[in-house]
């Protein structure tokens, strides 16, 4: 990101970072507005704190990080949350997904979906971001081992929901 919307204004970075952050939050969350909700609430803490925030060498990864706790906080309040059946995540992520031809990618999101929230945000910050596992452990607050076990169990999750398809 260019050095000048990272000393900028708060707006100034909503308006070059805001989409790349909402994709992020419906990877996590798989539901855009659940996505729009996290993303609105944690951009107010941000205006709040900009000055420090734009001080820092990554605000972006700063304030995806902020996402990541809004939606692993909000799993934990909520307790269980009845997940979306496979026609409203369908219609959901057509709406998100610009190649909806490729329903393999489409089952593959409901699948993703379907995993427990931390399994989830393995999966999207390794494969989704390109995060290491040493930087997932960072950034979620646990070992690397524990992060590696929980990509491990939830890939294991996924090839057997595939197989069984």
């Amino acid at each position: 990101m260019p050095r000048h919307v990272e000393n900028g204004s708060v707006g100034e970075f909503v308006a070059a970072r805001l989409g790349v952050l909402l994709r992020y939050a419906t990877v996590l969350t798989c539901d855009p507005h659940q996505a729009d909700d996290i993303v609105g609430e944690v951009m107010v803490r941000v205006s709040a704190r900009w000055r420090r925030i734009a001080a820092m060498d990554q605000p972006e990864a700063y304030v995806k990080r902020m996402i990541l706790n809004e939606f692993l906080s909000l799993r934990r309040r909520w307790g269980r949350v009845v997940p979306m059946s496979h026609e409203q995540l369908a219609d959901r992520a057509t709406a998100v997904d610009p190649l909806t031809e490729r329903q393999d990618r489409d089952e593959l999101v409901r699948r993703v979906g379907a995993l427990p929230a931390r399994q989830r945000a393995v999966i999207v910050l390794r494969y989704f971001e390109g995060h290491t596992f040493d930087e997932i452990a960072e950034l979620m607050g646990s070992r690397a081992s524990t992060v590696r076990a929980q990509a491990s169990t939830a890939l294991a999750k996924l090839r057997l929901e595939a197989e069984i398809r």
